[in-house]
């Protein structure tokens, strides 16, 4: 069994299995923290400290899954970690200054004087709005198979707006379970009105996707695949309806489900993901570089694997034991 597995022709199959289940957790887990940053502009000061608070302990890790995900392109399928990075070279450099304004906003807001903490949290505003919105251009840009055309450059705009609405809804509803009383009211009216906008995105990417691709367009729609998929699109539509049901009635008295909205759009972000692994399986580059073409040598990813089984547990159990310990409502953030 174990051979088979590691058998030149299957274990490139592992690492894209490892990518993505590393980018399929940063997007749900980094996604809400960027989605509580972009939202930090609605609330007012003292609210702005709780929303940043209840991501303190959390936002640094949930970065690393990133790192794993493209340091696995990196050294699993350098070929094309070539082509992607180079066809995504300037959304990457404005994600990685995003990611850099977050990260000195978040340390210097609560350092300086009083009179200069807006600029600070104007910064981690506009950070995380374009790390966000950087992220979804560069999945627009994936998905049309890297399209310089001017309807390309539209679409992947309109992603990059889809991704930043998505990001809203799971920040709104990790504040809608980690906060109470008046901005946990706020919370859910950020959620709905980021649920409707979320929605189109979705529906624009799923038809998009196999429209821009015969190939992907025959694995959605040939029988009896068609049956067998109809699962992925049935229950991100009842996901979505059951969000919309719990965000009419919350917040409901003793904080009851007040984590259902979250693990609602997590489902939806998972079952969104699924698709278009499965749409551009067995690709690494959409129509242009298989998984097996751009992997690696056998005996390298050999080596990589022991490396990456090793990385793997310790990020789970890191991850597992942060949210433990620090579930609950969120309380003042100090550096004392």
């Amino acid at each position: 069994m174990i051979s088979s597995l590691l058998a030149p022709d299957f274990l490139p199959y592992i690492f894209a299995g490892l990518m993505g289940l590393s980018m399929v957790i940063y997007g749900v887990l980094d996604g809400y923290d960027l989605g509580v940053g972009m939202l930090t502009p609605l609330a007012t000061d003292k609210d702005k400290d709780t929303m940043i608070a209840s991501i303190g302990p959390f936002w640094d890790a949930n970065e690393t899954w990133l790192v794993l995900g493209v340091g696995l392109l990196l050294v699993a399928f350098p070929a094309a970690h070539g082509i992607i990075l180079t066809n995504l070279y300037i959304p990457v450099f404005l994600m990685l200054m995003g990611l850099i304004f977050r990260g000195v906003a978040f340390d210097f807001r609560s350092k300086v004087p009083a009179h200069k903490k807006p600029l600070w949290n104007n910064l981690f505003f506009a950070g995380s709005l374009l790390t966000a919105f950087a992220q979804g251009v560069m999945l627009g840009m994936y998905i049309l198979g890297f399209d310089n055309s001017l309807a390309g450059v539209g679409f992947a705009l309109l992603t990059g707006a889809a991704v930043c609405a998505g990001y809203c809804l799971i920040g709104a509803a990790w504040l809608i379970m980690k906060t109470d009383k008046k901005l946990q009211k706020n919370a859910v009216k950020w959620a709905t009105n980021s649920m409707y906008i979320g929605a189109v995105g979705i529906v624009l990417i799923s038809l998009t996707t196999p429209l821009v691709s015969p190939r992907i367009f025959a694995k959605w729609f040939s029988l009896p695949e068609l049956f067998y998929l109809a699962p992925i699109p049935l229950l991100t539509a009842l996901l979505l309806s059951l969000l919309f049901l719990s965000l009419r009635r919350l917040p409901l008295s003793n904080d009851r489900w007040c984590w259902a909205p979250f693990a609602l759009t997590a489902g939806m972000l998972v079952l969104c993901f699924i698709g278009l692994a499965y749409s551009f399986f067995p690709y690494i580059v959409p129509d242009q570089l298989l998984i097996l073409e751009a992997a690696s040598a056998h005996e390298s990813l050999l080596i990589i694997l022991v490396g990456a089984l090793l990385v793997l547990p310790v990020l789970l159990g890191y991850t597992f034991i942060a949210y433990r310990i620090f579930h609950g409502k969120s309380t003042h953030l100090s550096y004392d």
